[in-house]
């Protein structure tokens, strides 16, 4: 961080171009990594670990992650907590329009029979499940900007790498570990819960680190074009607040 560099207020800050976009963006990912990704379950082979099965969402979801990076980069804690609560907002929307979808009496026929079969596999998560990823992605999302923001004050702006990996791997650390506790616990062996949580970790950091090539060009697209290159020095880190 530049020594004569002066923090404004969040309230006194212009509009900035592309913002909204980066927000619609995010709470798409978001949406389709819980709605598509969450109906397929997958399997690798990894070192080490073996073979482990995952949610195919995962391929996906962590890109919320980076564009959570890359608000917090450009344009401060704030505006990625923002986008957060909009990607909440939209879950809890998501969530009750599948509940009432799901719970309408189908119209007779083989197809609509057989059509909702389908919507209950692939929409139908229980409810603790649904809370679980809900809980898992609020707190996750803004321990990583917490996280982002804290050491790029302390990094004095350099290594954008450094902070964009540790931020990911704190965030999706706190994400994973609630997840798989809150959804699963009492219901598969602790050690299994374990197991599977520490491989959807380890792949979901290793995305983190291989698109950090691609986190580099969009930060510094967005620095030059917005003219903005936010420092969390004096911002309110109040995880319920909306207000920028």
């Amino acid at each position: 961080m530049p020594d004569n560099l002066q923090q404004q207020p969040h309230s006194v800050r212009r509009h900035h171009r592309y913002y909204d976009l980066i927000v619609a963006a995010f709470v798409t990912v978001l949406l389709c990594s819980a709605l598509i990704g969450a109906g397929k379950a997958a399997q690798v082979t990894l070192p080490v670990l073996g073979t482990v099965v995952f949610g195919a969402g995962i391929l996906f979801f962590p890109i919320s992650y980076m564009f959570g990076d890359i608000l917090t980069e450009v344009y401060g804690y704030a505006y990625d907590r923002r986008a957060v609560w909009c990607g909440f907002a939209a879950l809890v929307f998501a969530t009750v329009m599948s509940a009432i979808v799901i719970g309408l009496p189908p119209a007779p026929g083989d197809y609509n029979t057989h059509l909702q079969e389908g919507l209950e596999i692939v929409f139908g998560n229980t409810w603790r499940i649904v809370v679980a990823a809900m809980l898992a992605f609020w707190s996750g999302s803004l321990v990583n900007a917490y996280v982002l923001a804290k050491m790029k004050i302390f990094s004095r702006g350099n290594h954008l790498w450094m902070r964009t990996i540790g931020s990911t791997a704190v965030g999706e650390l706190v994400d994973s570990s609630l997840f798989y506790v809150i959804a699963f616990y009492g219901i598969w062996p602790t050690e299994q819960i374990i197991r599977v949580g520490i491989a959807q970790y380890i792949l979901k950091t290793s995305w983190e680190v291989l698109a950090t090539p691609l986190t580099y060009a969009i930060v510094g697209f967005l620095k030059r074009r917005e003219q903005e290159d936010y420092y969390d020095v004096s911002t309110n880190f109040n995880p319920f607040r909306v207000r920028v």
